[in-house]
């Protein structure tokens, strides 16, 4: 295939405070590439949601792959852009919700349907899917302390104590999604274990392993 018509894109996954956008703005600066970012703080929605999910997942989810796949339209002919969520794990969001009795299933079939389709690799078109997703596992200690460190007042326990439990679920949910996840390559950075957000000797270490990855699927 003509690598030109390829959109060469990492995205970057997991839960609410595991660093994706840190280090989405490390690797793109590392790799000379664009970095791409989840709106939030002019994103009309998602204090809705924090209000009331049971009303606001449909339309929350609905935003967020259009605002997604606009994204992945601009990444398009470029090498190695990176954006700082997969538009696959926001399924992932919806499934935990419909679980929990929280959204609708009828709602969450429709939205599934409507991914799948728009995400459908059609001849001539650039394809869609990323080239590499990076996923950041994390603890609820380490999640929790980056959510606080970056004081969005909707996500804090403070405001809501209930949201403990939430970040507790959405955790147990990462895991399983990350092992069945097949769209593209895979790789997984501990950070726990490696501070890439204010440690520079942990993100040049991040960096190597991404680079390694990177040749060993030949985008580097």
């Amino acid at each position: 295939m003509n690598r030109k018509s390829v959109i060469t894109v990492i995205v970057l996954s997991g839960p609410i405070g595991a660093g994706k956008s840190s280090l989405t703005s490390i690797l793109a600066k590392h790799l000379g590439s664009t970095a791409y970012y989840e709106e939030v703080n002019n994103n009309p929605v998602l204090p809705l949601y924090y209000k009331d999910m049971k009303r606001y997942t449909f339309l929350l989810n609905t935003y967020f792959l259009n605002k997604r796949l606009a994204e992945i339209n601009a990444a398009a002919g470029n090498h190695n852009d990176v954006l700082d969520r997969s538009i696959y794990e926001d399924l992932l969001f919806f499934n935990m919700n419909v679980d929990s009795g929280v959204s609708d299933p009828t709602e969450y079939q429709i939205y599934h349907d409507l991914m799948d389709n728009m995400m459908e690799d059609v001849p001539g078109n650039p394809r869609k899917k990323p080239d590499l997703l990076i996923y950041i596992h994390v603890s609820l200690d380490t999640m929790l302390k980056r959510i606080g460190k970056r004081g969005r007042e909707f996500e804090q326990l403070d405001s809501d104590p209930g949201l403990k439990e939430y970040y507790q679920n959405l955790l147990r949910y990462y895991e399983p999604w990350y092992e069945q996840y097949d769209v593209s390559p895979k790789m997984m950075i501990d950070g726990d274990k490696y501070d890439f957000v204010d440690n520079i000797d942990d993100q040049d270490l991040v960096l190597d392993i991404i680079d390694n990855k990177l040749c060993e699927i030949g985008n580097l």
